[in-house]
């Protein structure tokens, strides 16, 4: 009898364990294949802006007009982000996430193959409609299949995906440009993409969720607002424009949106509910957001035409500078958790502030004779102070959210910062053409444009601090460990 008894309990623990490894080996591959998204999309954030010279010339088009095909990548993606849970709960997550995929990959050949501007723009979109998919959806099935006690491995093994594409896009991007042709930095994304789509069917589930009734008069209120906004401010940028296109894009999308504030306000059944603003620190949050990116998302667009357009860099080079940003922001990251704890939210976001202003002033000293050596120490500079910044602010966006309002908050986020990057782009395109048409296009007045450039839009930085002097110096305390 105690042989029988030791052998049942013996295979049970057998069956047991093959069980628990089988389930850990399916938690595993989930967070691989949301990687492999993460990455995708991470990568192709950052490796268009090394090869936008390269691009131009084979579109005969200015490499200093080609910001839209930037923007228009992270419009698309925010203006589907609010879409998300209801499409995959509707028509479940495995269909959602393969056809996500299905069309970045598409959009990808449709961007190597584009033969003008206008083209490349079009198949930008494209893949933004896959990429605000792929992500949310590959997050939402984590959430829905991974038990809390491996959830945070598996967001560990995601997150390491999003972190390595910044810092190989725009040395992939220089390199594939200076020894292939910059048709490479989209073709590069079939086979990642041909493999997370295999792999989604063999481990994901295609579940499905209550799709309750979309807020569609909201929604399209919302997304042509953003539509014509960033349209108006694009416009603005170009040296080359139809002044009544461009003033007539700015007053719909603005008008749209004051619409949509009016058609939001008091109601919580809108996309998008209002009262999420009424928490303080999520306010201040969102608006810091704002100017961030106004700040952020300049330095990486301005510095790869700098660089080939004013300092004679090749493509590869400018690749390899800029790899810094994205490696110190890798690096430093280990860190911002013991400062937090030593200096709490408000001081570590307003002395941040004040050093990435101070590093975007320093690259406005930046010229043909600045050594090698003091353009990655300030970038690395750079780098950190934005690391640090972009974790602080983040965490304490929606650390004072309720449990109810997190999932929408964190949408909300999410928005505004793929807006931002837009509208910063757009803005430092609109500063540097201002500059252009005053001090001229050529040797060192383009130059000049370019420091003064820098100069102006480390406003931002000054504004955001002002925005953060409004944080209560007990923020953020619930969510560090104090000394």
């Amino acid at each position: 009898m105690p042989t029988l008894l030791w052998r049942g309990i013996n295979t049970s623990a057998v069956k047991f364990k093959r069980i628990f490894m089988s389930q850990h080996q399916h938690y595993r591959h989930l967070a691989l294949i949301a990687a492999m998204a993460l990455f995708m999309q991470s990568l192709d954030a950052t490796i268009l802006n090394t090869a936008l010279p390269a691009i131009s010339a084979s579109l005969n088009e200015s490499p200093l007009e080609m910001q839209m095909t930037i923007i228009s990548y992270s419009l698309t993606v925010a203006l589907f982000i609010p879409l998300t849970g209801w499409i995959a709960d509707k028509y479940g997550t495995l269909n959602v996430f393969r056809a996500a995929v299905g069309i970045f990959v598409l959009g990808s050949v449709a961007c190597a193959m584009a033969n003008s501007l206008n083209a490349l723009i079009w198949s930008r979109i494209l893949q933004g409609m896959g990429g605000a998919l792929m992500m949310p959806v590959a997050r939402l099935t984590i959430i829905r299949n991974v038990p809390k006690t491996q959830l945070v491995a598996a967001w560990n093994a995601m997150a390491m995906a999003g972190l390595i594409g910044p810092v190989l896009g725009p040395i992939v991007g220089g390199w594939l440009v200076t020894h292939a042709t910059w048709h490479w930095i989209f073709l590069i994304n079939i086979p990642i993409g041909m493999l997370g789509f295999w792999a989604a069917a063999k481990v994901m589930g295609n579940h499905k969720g209550n799709a309750n009734k979309l807020d569609w008069t909201g929604f399209l209120l919302f997304a042509f607002g953003l539509v014509g906004l960033t349209l108006g401010l694009d416009l603005l940028g170009e040296s080359h424009r139809d002044n009544m296109t461009t003033y007539s894009a700015l007053s719909v999308g603005i008008a749209l949106l004051v619409a949509y504030y009016f058609y939001a306000k008091g109601n919580e059944r809108a996309i998008l509910p209002l009262s999420l603003f009424n928490t303080r620190t999520f306010r201040l949050g969102i608006a810091a957001n704002i100017f961030i990116r106004l700040s952020g998302s300049a330095v990486p667009f301005l510095l790869p035409l700098m660089f080939q357009l004013s300092f004679g860099y090749s493509a590869e080079v400018s690749g390899w500078l800029l790899a810094p940003i994205a490696l110190m922001s890798v690096v430093f990251k280990r860190f911002i958790g013991h400062i937090l704890n030593m200096l709490g939210y408000k001081t570590t976001l307003i002395l941040s502030s004040l050093l990435m202003a101070a590093s975007t002033v320093s690259m406005s000293w930046l010229d043909t004779s600045s050594s090698t050596t003091w353009i990655i120490c300030n970038l690395m500079w750079y780098g950190a102070c934005m690391s640090m910044i972009f974790t602080s602010i983040n965490t304490l966006t929606v650390g004072d959210l309720s449990q109810a309002q997190s999932g929408v908050g964190s949408t909300v986020l999410s928005i505004v910062q793929q807006v931002g990057i837009g509208f910063g782009i757009a803005v430092a395109s609109i500063i540097l053409t201002l500059y252009r048409q005053f001090m001229g296009n050529d040797g060192d007045a383009l130059q000049h444009a370019f420091s003064y450039t820098f100069l102006t839009t480390s406003v931002f930085a000054i504004a955001l601090v002002w925005i953060l002097s409004y944080l209560h110096k007990t923020d953020g305390d619930h969510l560090r460990k104090k000394r």
